[in-house]
């Protein structure tokens, strides 16, 4: 019988769905539910939680003028104190979303704390709907944060239907990228037979396109009007969940275990393809219009 293989680079990802509401009455109890929702998932052992977008806040502002006064600074903010002090004393990585307040300007951000403090941020890039009224398009790129349990990348929401997102981040070396959503209920069809959403099947191919595991954490309940879809789910290299997709309805913690030392060697099918290599990036630029295409008038 061969020896088990002993996980090399182990990590337990937990990804929390939960009702965070909009108003400023209900800041204390939003960032109070996410830190006691994150001591479950510490105690079922997690070292890297997610937390859906905007999870402090809630998510349906009536204004701009509203937003700004949920908002926090990314290194002053009461959320982001407790959320690297929680990092800090579990010796864990958190990953959630947030309103940032960078002078006037205010953007829909998401922060990766660990054990030794506020590792980055980053700034959502494709605003939905009218986050445009309220926000500023992020600026800071799509950056991957080297931590001891993998290289980590984040994105937001809309982002993933933008198939450059997780495609930019899988090639900057990226073994997990943590999305954290908001996702909404939209004209339906919104499942289908199986009860699955189109947002969780955008995670699940962008993962086995990429070969990268996804942590996407999303929220549910109702909120002035707006009704959002749970489907929070963490898909492997090969796209498939890990575990089960979550329900629209509930609250739940979902939980998966991935050996990074894995997922950087998970083969692509057979030895003849590989993702990265068999890109066509020489034909790539001028068709999809990132470059002027050669024949369009100059």
């Amino acid at each position: 019988m061969s020896a088990q293989l002993v996980p090399i680079s182990p990590a337990r990802i937990a990804v929390i769905q939960f009702d965070p509401q909009v108003g400023l009455e209900h800041l204390e109890s939003n960032l109070q539910n996410t830190l006691a929702l994150a001591e479950e998932a510490v105690t079922q052992g997690a070292n890297l939680i997610v937390l859906p977008e905007l999870a402090n806040t809630g998510y349906t502002f009536r204004s701009r003028t509203e937003a700004y006064a949920h908002a926090e600074s990314l290194h002053d903010g009461e959320s982001n104190r407790a959320w690297a002090a929680f990092a800090h004393r579990h010796q864990v990585y958190l990953v959630a979303g947030f309103a940032e307040r960078d002078g006037l300007k205010l953007y829909d951000s998401a922060v990766l704390h660990g054990p030794d403090g506020l590792l980055g941020h980053y700034r959502k890039a494709h605003l939905w709907n009218q986050e445009k009224l309220w926000f500023t398009p992020g600026d800071l790129g799509f950056p991957v944060f080297e931590t001891p349990i993998g290289r980590i990348g984040l994105l937001i929401c809309w982002d993933i239907w933008f198939p450059e997102v997780p495609r930019l981040l899988a090639l900057q070396g990226a073994d997990i990228i943590c999305s954290v959503n908001n996702w909404v209920w939209t004209p339906p069809p919104l499942f289908d037979a199986a009860g699955q959403c189109m947002a969780s099947y955008l995670t699940i191919t962008a993962a086995h396109v990429n070969n990268v595991v996804i942590a996407a954490a999303n929220r549910i309940g109702s909120e002035r009007g707006d009704r959002f879809l749970g489907c929070s789910l963490i898909a492997g290299t090969n796209g498939w969940p890990i575990g089960q997709v979550a329900g629209a309805e509930n609250p739940c913690i979902l939980y998966a275990d991935v050996d990074l030392s894995h997922t950087r060697a998970a083969p692509i099918w057979n030895s003849l393809n590989d993702l990265p290599r068999d890109r066509r990036a020489d034909l790539y630029d001028s068709m999809l219009g990132y470059r002027l295409h050669p024949a369009l008038p100059r």
